[in-house]
């Protein structure tokens, strides 16, 4: 088997995207299990009701990352996945108000989370590419 067949083959690419989504699982599985946890991270960063916005933070994180590892409207969860993390990284990791000592830890959490939209956004493309490839 060569390397580029290895990873042509569909249980690497569903590993792939299970890595891609396994902060989300599990995010969402830790805030379903410990949902006062959950409210206190809403109150933390001013979200209200807190409780409301846990109940749409779970659904999202896990419905968004089932439809990915699914492949049931994969491009819809990727797109999802990323503007809900797009908006949570400018919400939490806002590196340049902070003083230099953690500047530079939540610097590199800003920029890893940038990874993550632009992983999402490439799952989405080529997902939506091959639906468009096997339509025609």
């Amino acid at each position: 088997m060569t390397m580029r067949s290895l990873f042509a083959a569909p249980v690497i690419r569903w590993i792939a995207l299970l890595l891609l989504c396994a902060a989300y699982l599990q995010g969402s599985i830790d805030k379903a299990l410990d949902f006062g946890g959950a409210i206190g991270e809403m109150q933390h960063f001013g979200l209200a009701p807190p409780a409301l916005f846990a109940v749409m933070t779970i659904a999202l994180e896990l419905g968004a990352s089932l439809l990915i590892l699914s492949g049931i409207y994969r491009w819809l969860g990727a797109l999802v996945l990323a503007v809900f993390t797009l908006i949570a990284t400018f919400m939490a990791a806002r590196f340049w108000e902070l003083p230099s000592p953690q500047r530079l830890a939540t610097a590199n959490t800003f920029f890893e989370h940038l990874g993550l939209v632009g992983g999402f956004l490439l799952v989405a493309w080529h997902d939506l590419r091959e639906r468009r490839a096997a339509s025609t």
